[in-house]
Parts: structure tokens; sequence; C-alpha cells
């Protein structure tokens, strides 16, 4: 699978000149659709000259703005493309088994280009018992959603799994706000109503952290935190599997930051579990605790 331009800039962040960055934060922050229209009307949303611009496409490897649109162009074609669509382009006979094979490079790649900095600072959010912590996923996302969410109620307090019809959600949101952190799961094609849910949240004050795929949701304009997956494999269906390993990694590192508080809670659970059923009284500790 080609490697997404967006990844390539938050690599190379470092590599940029002090303009050149603004240009990079400009186009991730809308991206890709802020590289689609003039060299001018790029370099005025990013607070730089012209020429800066084709110097920051120039160091991304475009010999010039048409082909760096161009690239720009076939990422949002990606973005929208339905699982119809890319139905189109299996193979019908393919040696060996490439599926499987692309689900490990998934997760090797998401870990190797995930941006270090994103992941620890938000474990550590996490891990504040003075936040209040909601999870939500889309059609195909809610599942990681609720699993996080189900693993973290057990190690720390105050955490909510946002599920249900969309019309309950708003009695949700009426008291998210500084004190809370949102939680979004969200791939192409991306759900107006999730991306509606953390824009509400983010205005009443909250912490949004991104969950995404390689093109990023548009909840990444105002997300604090962003950790981007890839989930194409040679299917009509994207894969969850670096999603999940994500979401696995923060639970073990919220369980690992606060060791004695994760312990206190699983023996009170025990306890709670031994009292409403005395035959696990002694039973060895599931996985499903």
């Amino acid at each position: 699978m080609e490697r997404p331009l967006l990844e390539d800039i938050r690599d190379r962040l470092d590599e940029f000149t002090a303009t050149e960055k603004k240009a990079a934060h400009a186009l991730m922050a809308n991206y890709p659709m802020q590289g689609l229209g003039t060299v001018a009307q790029f370099a005025e949303a990013a607070g730089v000259s012209s020429p800066t611009i084709l110097r920051f496409v120039g160091r991304l490897g475009f010999p010039g703005f048409a082909e760096f649109q161009r690239k720009l162009r076939g990422e949002l074609e990606s973005q929208l493309n339905s699982p119809l669509a890319r139905s189109a382009n299996m193979e019908e006979n393919p040696v060996g088994d490439p599926h499987v094979s692309q689900l490990l490079d998934n997760v090797r790649e998401t870990f190797a280009h995930l941006p270090k900095g994103e992941l620890t600072g938000l474990i550590k959010l996490l891990s504040d018992e003075r936040k209040h912590v909601h999870l939500i996923g889309g059609r195909f996302t809610d599942g990681l959603a609720r699993y996080m969410a189900a693993h973290l109620r057990i190690v720390r307090a105050n955490v909510n799994h946002v599920a249900g019809q969309q019309g309950n959600w708003l009695d949700q949101l009426i008291g998210i706000g500084p004190k809370d952190v949102v939680v979004v799961f969200d791939i192409r094609r991306y759900q107006a109503e999730i991306i509606q849910f953390a824009e509400a949240a983010a205005r009443q004050g909250a912490t949004v952290a991104l969950v995404t795929d390689s093109w990023m949701s548009p909840v990444g304009r105002i997300a604090s935190f962003v950790l981007p997956a890839r989930v194409a494999v040679p299917s009509p269906w994207d894969s969850s599997l670096a999603l999940m390993a994500i979401a696995e990694v923060l639970i073990t590192g919220v369980t690992r930051q606060n060791q004695t508080r994760a312990q206190e809670r699983m023996r009170a659970l025990e306890k709670l579990r031994n009292e409403i059923d005395p035959s696990t009284e002694g039973r060895a500790m599931g996985p499903d605790i």
C-alpha cells in the first residue's frame, strides 16, 4: 500500500524551516483540502508567502504544485472510496494470502510511524482520574470504543461509552466540559454525526483525542491528540486490527500508569463478583474480569 503523504509530513516535521512548518501545520489541520486550492490561498491560510509554499512542496519531493495536488486528489479519492468501488480491485486468485500479510504490515507500519509524544501524552491524560473519559465510535468502530471503555472502567473511574441512538448522545453532551476527555474512533467514510459530536464537545472545552486512519478524519482539525492507523487491505472492507492494537496499547498504558489503583479496583471487582455469585470465589482470575 502506498504511504500517505500526511504520514510523511508528520515524520519529517523537524526537517522543515519555521515557515515551512507553518505550511505543514495548515495542511495537516485541513487535509487534504487545504492543498487543493491555489498557492496563494494555501499561503494565506498558513500565514506565509507563496514562495514558501512552493519550497515546502519541493521539500516533499514534488517538482511542482500541480504534481503535489495530483497526489492529494488521489488520496482524497481513496478517502471517499466505498466498499463497492474497492471490490472492483480485488484479485480473484491471489498468490499466497495477501490479506494476512497486509494485516501484519499494517500493525508494524502503524506503530513505526505513530507519533510517540501523542501516544504518551494521551496515556497520561486518560490516567488522570480528575478527568471524565467518554468514548465514541461510528458504524464499524463503535465496537472498539465499547471494548476500550469496558477495560478502562475496570482500572479507573468515570469512564463512559457514548452508545445507542444518536438522539440520546445529546443528553450526555450537556455535561461535557473542560474536565472531560472524548476519545473518538472514526475511519473513512467519516460519519457526520461523530464529527458533530466531537466538535460540540471541543466547543464546550473538552479535550478531544482521535484514533483514525492514515487519511485522518475531519475530527483531526479540533483534536489535541491524533493517532493514525493503517487500515487498507486487499478487500472491500477496511481492517480494524491496527485500530484495536492502538486501543490495547492505551488500555495497557493506563493500567501501568497507576498499577496500585488498577489492582485495588480489580480486587474490589472480584469481591463484588464473589458476593453476587459465591461459586466464583477462589476461581483463577480470567481475562473477562
